[in-house]
């Protein structure tokens, strides 16, 4: 494994000081990044893991059940589309929420604070999960949608924020936090999908949404009653507040874009069979845009200037992995419907089932993750080499397709699955936790929250994309498929690899 440790330190001419103060000194907004009372780590860290625990139980748990919901005919409980608009809006969806996170890191970045906005977005989730289980056909899928989509952006944006600043930025402990908060996240992703699949068959699926519902008002109440741990003047406060100019400004850019969406509807140029692709093409706008204002800001200072510039190739990197791995809720909810053997112990288990199998492996691996990436400190991989890491993996994971296409409808062995979901476990522990980090360690000053929401919008774009890759796959096509999108992965990260040290220079010390 290629290791370059031989990196210069961080220098404090090269990172403005935050708040301005030093490590060392207690400071509005540091008062928790001294406690060590959860395992080594902040108490604030417990309640912001525990807080997406619970949102991811109720995020997949829902979207465990959702492109079935979609497809699956009227008579069972479902709406009757077709599988090329359900895998659509699906990747849609998935594209949206972290698209949203966009709008949460401007909202905490401008109006709330990063906190606040946490407490508001998990609120607007809990509506959007009630409005799915109460409100029938289209239009409760549609309000659900958005407000889930709105609501969970914001919350990953703000989450990683608050939890980046728990720790000063040269604090060991980083990485091996946001592994911890990773698997916090995981088993919630593991139990939601288990619980809302067994109610589906058991009572339907807006009972499985109710339970979404429920999981949620849990993490409310659990944020609420740790909120101390995790409040702080700095994160309730917005780092660079509008003017009042700006608020009636931006309150006509929100009107202007609504009515752009509702007559794009209305016309016929929105439709659901298009829904991803619209997505692509507004993520990478926006991703372009939100670049642009981060190099050309004059409150980003030339160091700043240069960080935000070495995370262009492994946010292209970050791409391509999502848009491979989040194919679990498009192609392979399709491939566990119809081409996996689902019999496990003499029972048929739902196609839903299957996307519990990697929160499972994160639950097991992140621990081990966080210890290793601890254990080996400042001669850890440095990130560039953790991003080719898991592009590569996640190519292989494609790749492992090949041997069983051709297989009968329902006859590849549930072992198959279970293998190619842990390389993909393995691939994200490599890239996901460790590149929320690093976007909280490159973040400009003054756009801390946006920075962040910058890598979600990697995960936007990529998320889409695999709602709109998704109608080129079917069962005569799989090898050409799984081989042309195992390759390209592959490809991107070795290109990264290459590429490592110019990357790493302009990162300034930061590994």
């Amino acid at each position: 494994m290629p290791n370059d440790s031989t990196q210069h330190p961080v220098s404090h001419e090269e990172i403005p000081p935050e708040g301005h103060h030093t490590p060392d000194v207690a400071a509005p907004g540091t008062e928790h990044r001294n406690e060590r009372g959860f395992f080594g780590h902040p108490w604030g860290l417990a309640n912001l893991a525990g807080v997406e625990m619970w949102e991811r139980f109720s995020f997949y748990g829902m979207q465990g059940i959702l492109a079935f919901y979609i497809y699956y005919q009227v008579v069972d409980g479902g709406l009757g589309l077709s599988k090329a608009v359900a895998v659509s809006i699906v990747g849609a969806y998935g594209g949206l929420v972290y698209l949203a996170s966009v709008l949460g890191g401007w909202v905490a970045d401008r109006v709330l604070g990063a906190e606040r906005t946490l407490l508001a977005a998990a609120s607007i989730i809990m509506v959007g999960h009630i409005a799915l289980a109460i409100v029938p056909g289209t239009v409760g899928l549609g309000l659900g949608l958005i407000c889930v989509a709105l609501g969970s952006g914001s919350l990953k944006t703000t989450t990683s924020t608050v939890v980046g600043d728990l720790y000063t930025r040269d604090d060991v402990r980083r990485d091996a936090a946001f592994s911890i908060y990773y698997m916090g996240v995981n088993i919630g992703g593991f139990v939601g999908p288990l619980l809302t699949s067994w109610l589906w068959k058991w009572q339907g699926f807006h009972w499985g949404f109710g339970l979404a519902a429920i999981g949620m008002a849990i993490g409310l109440i659990q944020y609420v009653a740790m909120r101390r741990h995790t409040k702080s003047d700095a994160n309730s406060r917005a780092p660079h507040p509008l003017t009042r100019q700006e608020s009636i400004k931006w309150t006509l850019v929100v009107i202007a874009a609504v009515l752009v969406i509702v007559v794009a509807a209305l016309t016929g140029l929105l439709t659901a069979e298009n829904l991803s692709t619209v997505v692509v093409v507004v993520t990478i706008i926006a991703a372009v845009a939100l670049f642009v204002v981060l190099l050309a800001s004059k409150r980003v200072t030339a160091p700043e200037r240069k960080r935000v510039a070495a995370f262009i190739p492994l946010f292209i990197a970050s791409t391509v992995f999502w848009s491979l791995f989040q194919q679990q809720f498009t192609v392979l909810a399709i491939y566990s419907d119809e081409r996996l053997n689902r019999h496990l112990f003499g029972l048929e288990v739902p196609p839903s089932v299957v996307q519990s199998i990697n929160p499972v492996f994160i639950i097991i691996f992140a621990g081990a993750f966080a210890a290793l990436w601890t254990k080996l400190g400042t001669r850890q991989p440095s990130t560039p080499v953790k991003f080719f890491l898991g592009n590569a993996i996640m190519g292989l994971a494609f790749l492992a397709f090949i041997p069983i296409s051709g297989s009968g409808d329902n006859s590849v062995p549930f072992w198959v699955i279970v293998v190619i979901l842990l390389l993909c476990t393995f691939a994200e522990l490599c890239l996901s936790p460790v590149g929320q980090s690093l976007a909280t360690k490159l973040a400009p000053e003054a756009f801390h929250s946006q920075m962040v929401a910058l890598y979600f919008l990697s995960v936007a774009l990529g998320t889409a994309a695999s709602g709109a890759l998704a109608p080129l796959y079917s069962a005569d096509n799989e090898v050409p498929y799984f081989l042309s999108m195992g390759v390209a992965s592959i490809v991107v990260g070795v290109l990264l690899l290459l590429m490592r040290k110019p990357v790493l220079k302009l990162m300034g010390g930061l590994r």
